[in-house]
């Protein structure tokens, strides 16, 4: 073992993040919000080991230090959680809204959808205000012209952020509360100005300028061609429709509307070949300054102003990083591509905002280029010992082997977070990134370089030919019969078994790596082992489910959707709400339906006269009612009405070896600070 140990020594950096990200997600799986206690203790036991690494001896001062890194994380990750801090809404409000346009996009329903702060609710004091909401617009809003920095007021219901629609589900309220967005909600009357943006500017120039060139983009490139442009080169999504949207995320080419490490590379790869061929065309510059180093800053901050235009999302953020220190190495004279490269973006961004580590983009994006560096590092260290290909076919194979690596190692990612598999998305991608490199991104630069000569329109037109490919492409490759294949929600220890796994492979030094081989097969194997609830009732009431022979049977054909839709995805069904209304698993009358779930009946009630509908005895049954009975009836049945929904969340009933067994979100999520609302 020490041998073993000892082999690692100048390949450590790498594990760094790895174990930091093991500390943050160890915090975030905690059942209760630590106290001062703790954070003392781990405080003071990771500088302690710290410090007895350093006399731990060369084999053993790793271990030492990862579990001291461990520690770190998890005090990372409560410093964080603490310093985001804000009020939270908690209570059902309708009433006037007062607040500043921040953010302006679209909803998942497709509805225009606006962030706002300085927000001012009537009757409530600062202190419990919530410094952003969030609320969609319906009905009609063409009464005002919204832009970023204009001051809105508005009549609007607003509600807390959603918890999970079923236990152990996708938390909304911890996303929130990161993003210190303290209420959602939506409002059908129009939206009136109250100050015009002028006065609001502090901030907002930027994004300002970048809604106007999102605009302009769209107004040159008609259709869904420029609505992708705009996505791609602005971060704004607010133009494609729901079609389109569904279409990139059957054929795998959704990663191109979000601006992460393949944008960014694409940007300033172009950038930095552009500016280093055309210094090197003048011999003077070529022989007199480092052309190599200029580029490379030419490029970097190229692609900081493309961070800035882009919105700065968390993966245009996680790109620029990893851009950076690519750019950083050639500056230094260092490889620019390496595992330690990959290593410091990573730390970079989990010591700035450790909870990205939970979410799909972070995991993807660094199994990607994780993968793609150990790959492509193998292949050149063995360059001599395989075949040399033609070099007009060297860019060929480097598409075809990137894409097959990237997919391969982030498959299990996307299948676990979004429940389907874009059986062609290799062919999707084979024909669309290579167009992305070649056409878009350099056609983006020929556009910026020919717009003060008045000949933008060159460039645009270049820019709309390699859109419509794309569109084109995803459009055929969706079409094809079984392009998608529906996955089942992973157990929670599926995720964390294959990237440990995966992790061994690439970063251990010796035979010994071969060992995270047997942790993706484990990974693998639980899968499909994860038991997914014979029964689901959402926290409104509303909505209930029932498994049966032939998928998920629901209660109602309409409403309560957004849950519907993620029970259904999280089973691996690929059936809509109205396909599983009309499965069998109810019988009764609508208003009293009724399903057998274990030996016990599952009753659900609604409609007018609910409340009366129960009567006075009932027997051993479960019982799912839209408003409260007047009284408690006589009998061993339990009872969820809003009130008692309102405090256990959403639901989920499991058949056990003797009795059902019942689990709820708030016994799932535990009390954490995003689980708690003010009152």
């Amino acid at each position: 073992m020490t041998g073993a140990m000892l082999a690692q020594r100048g390949f450590l950096l790498p594990w760094v993040p790895v174990f930091l990200g093991v500390g943050i997600g160890i915090w975030f799986s905690l059942p209760v919000e630590p106290g001062a206690a703790f954070y003392a203790a781990a405080a003071a036991a990771t500088i302690g080991l710290g410090f007895a690494g350093r006399r731990a001896g060369e084999a053993w001062a790793p271990l030492v230090w990862a579990l001291s890194l461990v520690l770190a994380g998890s005090l990372l990750a409560g410093l964080r959680a603490h310093s985001v801090a804000a009020p939270v809404l908690g209570f059902r409000y309708y009433g006037a809204i007062e607040g500043r346009v921040v953010d302006i996009d679209r909803s998942a329903s497709d509805a225009p959808r606006l962030t706002l702060d300085r927000v001012v609710m009537e009757d409530m004091s600062p202190a419990r205000t919530p410094a952003l909401v969030r609320v969609s617009l319906h009905g009609d809003q063409d009464y005002v012209a919204l832009e970023p920095g204009l001051t809105v007021i508005l009549t609007g219901h607003l509600s807390p952020p959603n918890g999970p629609v079923e236990p152990g589900g996708f938390d909304f309220r911890r996303l929130a509360w990161f993003d210190r967005l303290g209420a959602v909600g939506y409002v059908t009357t129009p939206v009136l100005a109250l100050i015009p943006a002028r006065d609001g500017q502090a901030g907002l120039q930027v994004f300002r300028l970048r809604m106007a060139f999102s605009a302009w983009l769209q107004r040159r490139i008609a259709g869904q061609a420029g609505a992708l442009a705009a996505a791609i080169l602005a971060g704004d999504r607010s133009g494609l429709d729901r079609p389109t949207i569904d279409t990139l995320r059957n054929s795998n080419l959704a990663h191109l509307l979000a601006i992460s490490g393949l944008h960014m590379g694409l940007l300033t790869g172009v950038v930095f070949a552009t500016l280093r061929a055309g210094m090197a065309l003048i011999p003077w510059l070529a022989l007199r300054f480092p052309i190599k180093k200029i580029a490379a800053l030419g490029a970097l901050t190229v692609g900081a102003g493309y961070l800035a235009l882009s919105g700065g999302s968390v993966s245009t953020q996680r790109a620029f990083v990893m851009i950076a220190v690519m750019f950083g190495a050639v500056l230094l004279e260092k490889r620019a591509v390496s595992l330690r490269s990959v290593a410091i973006a990573a730390l970079l961004l989990l010591l700035f905002r450790p909870e990205a580590l939970l979410g799909a983009g972070f995991q993807m994006s660094f199994a990607a280029t994780t993968a793609l560096v150990a790959a492509f590092g193998w292949l050149r260290d063995r360059r001599e010992g395989l075949p040399q290909p033609p070099r007009w076919l060297a860019p060929v194979l480097a598409v075809v082997i990137s894409s097959a690596v990237a997919g391969a190692a982030t498959a299990p990612f996307s299948a676990a977070h979004f429940n389907r598999l874009a059986d062609y998305g290799l062919l999707a991608n084979l024909l669309s990134v290579p167009v992305m490199g070649a056409v878009v991104m350099p056609a983006a630069v020929a556009t910026a370089l020919l717009w003060p000569f008045g000949l933008a329109g060159i460039g645009l037109w270049v820019l709309q030919l390699g859109l419509d490919w794309i569109l084109t492409v995803a459009a055929r490759v969706a079409a094809i019969e079984g392009a998608v294949s529906h996955v089942p929600a992973p157990g929670p220890a599926v995720l964390p078994a294959i990237a440990a796994g995966f992790l061994v492979v690439i970063l251990w030094q010796g035979r010994w790596r071969w060992l995270g081989v047997l942790g993706i097969l484990a990974g693998l194997a639980l899968w499909p082992m994860a038991e997914r609830p014979a029964g689901l009732i959402a926290d409104t009431g509303g909505l209930v489910g029932v498994l049966g022979p032939e998928g998920r049977a629901l209660s109602k054909p309409r409403g309560d959707s957004y849950a519907a839709l993620a029970w259904l995805e999280n089973d691996g069904d690929g059936a809509d709400q109205e396909v599983a209304f009309a499965r069998p698993g109810f019988s009764g009358e609508k208003g009293d339906l009724r399903a057998s779930l274990g030996g016990v009946t599952l009753r659900v009630l609604g409609g007018r006269g609910v409340r009366t509908r129960l009567g006075a005895t009932c027997g051993p049954e479960i019982v799912v009612m839209s408003q409260p009975p007047d009284r408690r009836p006589d009998g061993p049945c339990v009872i969820f009405d809003p009130e008692a929904l309102r405090k256990t969340g959403a639901v989920a009933l499991f058949n056990g070896p003797e009795a059902l067994r019942i689990v709820t979100v708030a016994e799932r999520a535990g009390q954490r600070l995003w689980t708690s609302r003010q009152r």
